[in-house]
């Protein structure tokens, strides 16, 4: 069964699910974040079968995230680096680490981001670069800049509902949008 298409979808989420959706391209964006960079490496990681592998880094190369570089002449072997694009996923890999050890680990993660010279953990957040500060539910949201679309209602209708919502709670409740 062909997936479908987001292509034609006028969001940049749906956009970027057209070339890294799959959760084995996720995987091996992660590995190659990681440091892996060979075949051999992403089947003993992953535990992918070839067909499988050779697929997703055909599409992930084809979408401009990675690119392969021969390392042997004989017989013929390839690392598989990221690109700039590729480099530009690592923040996503990282958010998904710390939300799935946040939510889904019993004894949280046993991998961390550590800071390479003071060698202590980072607390990983999303923050404006303009003011450093966090970015939250309540304090930011989503403006579309197109033409009118399915973009523009869904932000709409969303911000009507999270407005109306917001007006009740006190500054220090969190805000559960979906309730």
């Amino acid at each position: 069964m062909k997936k479908k298409s987001f292509a034609d979808m006028p969001c940049p989420i749906a956009h970027s699910l057209e070339h890294v959706g799959d959760w084995w391209n996720i995987l091996i964006l992660r590995d190659m974040s990681y440091g892996l960079s060979r075949f051999d490496e992403f089947q003993k990681s992953l535990g992918i079968a070839s067909n499988t592998l050779t697929r997703r880094l055909q599409g992930l190369m084809a979408s401009g995230l990675v690119e392969r570089c021969a390392y042997s002449d004989k017989p013929i072997r390839y690392d598989y680096l990221l690109t700039e694009r590729g480099r530009d996923f690592r923040p996503v890999v990282l958010t998904l680490m710390k939300w799935g050890s946040q939510h889904f680990s019993d004894n949280g993660s046993n991998i961390e981001l550590i800071d390479e010279t003071t060698g202590e953990p980072v607390d990983l957040v999303l923050a404006d670069a303009n003011t450093g500060k966090r970015i939250s539910m309540r304090d930011h949201s989503l403006r579309y800049k197109g033409e009118d679309s399915i973009s523009a209602w869904r932000l709409e209708t969303s911000r009507a509902r999270r407005d109306a919502y917001r007006k009740h709670l006190p500054p220090s409740q969190p805000l559960l949008i979906n309730r």
